[in-house]
This record gives C-alpha cells, structure tokens and sequence, in this order.
C-alpha cells in the first residue's frame, strides 16, 4: 500500500468535504513561462569523469509555477506564499542512466519557496513526501502553512522524483481501464476470481512495459538518491539538509549510505524499517492497519450513542465490518454517478482514512451510509489513495508507486506462493490480511528485475539523523523507527517517539516534536536521543 502520498491528497481534500458531503507542478527548464512535462534527450554528452561534472555544474532556471500537470494531479497553479512571493519552478538535467552519464538524460521537475531571511538563510530543505511516487511539486504548497518556521531560514524545495509527475512520468493503464482494474476483485475467493485478478495484473504489467519501458529499469530509489545529490550541488548547497517522510525516510537513508559525508541536518518521519523485505514490511502494514482500525473502533465506542456503528466491542464493529465488505463482494452499490462501490474499493477507502485520527469521523460515516446503500463516501476516499481526480483522470502516483517499488525489491511471488502466506496474514489482520497478501503479487510478471530484498541504510561518518515513529501509524509501524536508526549506524541514527495517531508526527500538531525538529533544523540541537514526546 502506499504510504503518505495518498494520505497528503486526503488532508488537503478535508478543507473542502462538507461540500461535497452536501452534494450527497511544475514545469519549465528553458525559457518559455509555463511548459510541458520533464523530456528526455539524446544529445551527444561527455564522457568519463567530465559527464557528471556538467550535471553539477548546471544553473537552474527558476520561473513562475503553472498549474500541476495531469500526471501531477492536476488544479490550479499554487497559490503565492505569505506576503507575495511566488513559488517558483525549474528542471534538473540527470542521467537517464548512472552507468552512462554520457548517455540519455531525463529532467527532474523542481519546485522552491524562498527564505524569509535570506541574510540568515542556511540553505535549501528538500523534501520528499513519501509514496513511492507522489509528487513534491504538487505537494510542497499545499502544506507550506505546516512548515512555515522552516521557512524562516531555509528554501523549501521539493522535487518529483523520475518517473513521478513532470519527471518523465511512468504510464500504464488508460483512465478507463483504471477504473476497472481498481474496482476488481483484489481478494479472490475462488479459481476462477484468482485467473481473473491475475489476468488483470498481468495486463496492468504489460501496459506499464509498454508505454514506459525505456525508463522502468531506472525509477530506482538508489537513482532518486544520487539525483538528490546533482540536486545539492546544483542548488549551491555543501550540504544536504533534508526532511523524508515515510518512503522519503527509505530515500534519505539510502542516500545518507551513498552520501554520508555531505548529509546535512536531516529528520525522518514515520520511518519506513529498512531491514525487512517487501513481504516482511506488507505483513507489518497488515498489523497497523489493524492496530488503528481497532483504535478508530475503540474510540467510536468511547462516544456512545454517538457512534453510528452497531456493536458494543471492537470484534463487534470488526465483524460488523467484516459482514459489510462481504456483502459488497456479493453485489457492489451505487456511489458516485454510474460507479458502484465494489469490495475492492471499500477496503481502499477505509484504508485512506487511516492514516490520520481527523478522518475518521468520516470513516465512520462513510461506513453507515454504505451499509444503508450510498457507497459514495468510501469511494471519494478510494479514489484519493488511487489518485483520481473528479473528472475521471488518474494521476501516475500509483503506476510511479508500481515501478519504483518492482525496480527496488528482488521478490517476487507466484500464485501459489501467495496462496502459502495467505494464512499468516489473515491472522495478522481479519480485514486487511487478504488485500495485502494479495498485493505481493503486483510484481510478478515485472520486465524489470528487483535491485535488493531490503535497503542498505548504514551510514557511518555521517552527520546525527534524526528518526520519529508515532506508537500509532498504520502505514509505517513504529517498530520501523528503531530498526532504522539502529540500521543508519551507532552516532547517526537518533530516535524521537511521538505518543499519538496517523501516519507522520511533525504534522501532527503535536508543539513537543515540532520545537524538537525546529530546534535541530533551524539552530543544529541535536534532540536526545530517545525522546519521547508528547
């Protein structure tokens, strides 16, 4: 499942939901304002050690941010900054392909928000948001407001990562067969239901080979970490000062191992845990997710007679859960327009929501009103996580998310060997054991050969990295948080424990984790280590 990507694209869709409730980017390197999406470019480049000094050398051509692309999400251009200033937007030449930086280059969409205090200023923070395969052009301005004090001293940039949004996106499936293909059945129950899904995976696969094949065996994250660094020098800064959140945390730390000698102040939040394989970190998916859903649960059943759900238990709403999605794989509902809410997105929608402990006032609606026959709640939701807008068009995030994650992770499963685990998951999590176990196979059939089992994060002689986990993340365990700041290496790695819900903890409104990272980013005081907030 992804991770904060689609939980961004909730948060901002929350300002705007009682209406629908009611209801029932970046571009340009050159010199035109506006533009398209990042090309790529067959021009004769140097060779050895001169090719990848012109892409260090390279001056970035700032201009005005245009509206995200389709492939970004699409909206309005975003809005200036307090007091005035615009976001501005370029691109970055690199290497198509690191082992001939003479060869092919690709652009990377960039976008920045300058210093207030640019006689104080420290550098530019890059940041990554998470996915794989969200955009930070589109993201970064939607969430300005949250990091805000960062800006004080620092630019704030972010960036979509190759194969995301204007960075040379990676196509799959057309909008229509998109539709189809996340409404189907993702926890087959019979052999015909299993030929079925594995026929529209497959086809899924093809697509993906077919309209992005140049590109799929280099969408990386040890790529994306080795852009960052072109991405550094072309910026002007000595060193990388950086926030990752979620999959950011797994970029940041496969860079800090690439890089160790230029990482900067850097903070990861709502870390992945390196040391597991794709198979380990689905099963620790199915415990979070199932960990928060029983405090969704729990915490409805604190309100009484408010909760619109029947039950009086946990295991009571849970069956009562478990009872509504099996009468949906029986025969969908209507939703939105002429789409029906299938199993399939149901279970998406309630995943999305959560992610943070402010959706779920909605989850519980959305639930109630799918039981009386209106799917159109759960579905808005669905389509947040597969990044649908209300037009009908799908951003790349998930085909971006598909790519990076088949080009990093060697494992592969079969039919059969998906068949094996189903057991273990369904014992880790009743509602979410079958669609993550079913989730292994997105791979199989992949044209493009996985790169690791898991990540190499160590780090030694970098600078302190401060690592946040909250008990209560779904999407990124918390156990994740020491395995990865015992990973970075004794002197790196730097534990910080946020005491609360949702997916990422600097965001969370919590006044103790955010003084702890301003103070680290903004003066250098590294927080101790183990310290746990609120």
């Amino acid at each position: 499942m992804p991770t904060t990507a689609s939980a961004l694209r909730a948060a901002a869709l929350v300002a705007s939901l009682a209406v629908l409730l009611a209801a029932g980017g970046c571009s340009d390197g050159g010199e035109g304002d506006g533009g398209t999406a990042g090309s790529r470019t067959t021009t004769p480049a140097p060779t050895g050690s001169e090719a990848l000094e012109r892409f260090t050398a390279q001056k970035l051509n700032w201009r005005t941010c245009p509206p995200p692309s389709e492939a970004e999400g699409g909206g309005p251009a975003p809005s200036p900054l307090p007091g005035g200033t615009p976001w501005q937007c370029s691109f970055l030449e690199v290497p198509l392909d690191y082992a001939d930086p003479g060869g092919e280059t690709i652009e990377l969409a960039l976008i920045r928000g300058r210093a207030v205090n640019q006689q104080k200023r420290i550098g530019s923070l890059i940041f990554n948001f998470g996915g794989p395969g969200g955009s930070g052009v589109a993201a970064l301005p939607n969430f300005e407001s949250d990091y805000a004090d960062l800006r004080t001293r620092y630019d704030l940039v972010s960036f979509d990562p190759r194969g995301v949004g204007r960075s040379v996106a990676v196509e799959c499936e057309d909008n229509r067969r998109l539709d189809a293909f996340y409404a189907g059945d993702s926890t087959p129950d019979t052999p015909d239901e299993e030929r079925k899904f594995q026929d529209a995976l497959a086809s899924y696969n093809r697509a993906c080979e077919r309209n992005s094949g140049t590109e799929l065996p280099h969408v990386g994250t040890t790529n994306a970490a080795r852009d960052m660094d072109l991405m550094r020098q072309a910026l002007g800064d000595r060193r990388l000062h950086y926030v990752g959140v979620s999959y950011g945390t797994e970029l940041g730390g496969v860079y800090a191992h690439l890089f160790p000698r230029t990482v900067g102040r850097a903070v990861l939040d709502a870390s992945v845990d390196p040391t597991k394989t794709a198979e380990q970190s689905a099963l620790g998916q199915a415990k979070g997710f199932q960990l928060a859903f029983g405090n969704f649960a729990r915490d409805c059943l604190d309100r009484g007679d408010e909760c619109l759900l029947p039950g009086e238990s946990v295991e009571d709403i849970q069956n009562w859960v478990a009872d509504l999605l099996a009468r949906l794989d029986e025969k969908p509902i209507p939703a939105i327009g002429d789409r029906d809410l299938t199993q399939s997105l149901a279970l998406t929608g309630i995943v999305q929501t959560l992610y943070a402990q402010d959706f779920w006032q909605y989850l519980e609606q959305g639930l109630d009103e799918a039981d009386g026959g209106n799917g159109g709640l759960l579905l808005t939701f669905a389509d947040l996580m597969n990044g649908r807008e209300q037009n009908g068009h799908y951003d790349n995030s998930m085909a971006a998310l598909t790519a990076i994650s088949c080009a990093d992770y060697r494992d592969r499963f079969s039919l059969a060997e998906t068949r094996e685990r189903l057991p273990r998951f369904r014992a880790a999590s009743p509602l979410f054991g079958d669609t993550l176990a079913w989730g292994l196979m997105s791979c199989d059939g992949w044209p493009v050969a996985g790169a690791w089992s898991h990540p190499d994060v160590s780090a030694p002689g970098s600078a302190p990295i401060v690592v946040i986990g909250s008990t209560g993340d779904p999407a990124t365990p918390y156990e994740g948080t020491r395995a990865m700041a015992e990973a970075l290496g004794p002197d790196v790695g730097v534990t910080m424990t946020y005491k609360g819900e949702g997916h990422g903890s600097y965001t969370s409104g919590d006044t103790c984790v955010r003084d702890a990272v301003n103070a680290y980013l903004l003066d250098g005081t590294v927080p101790p280590a183990g310290k746990v907030c609120p």
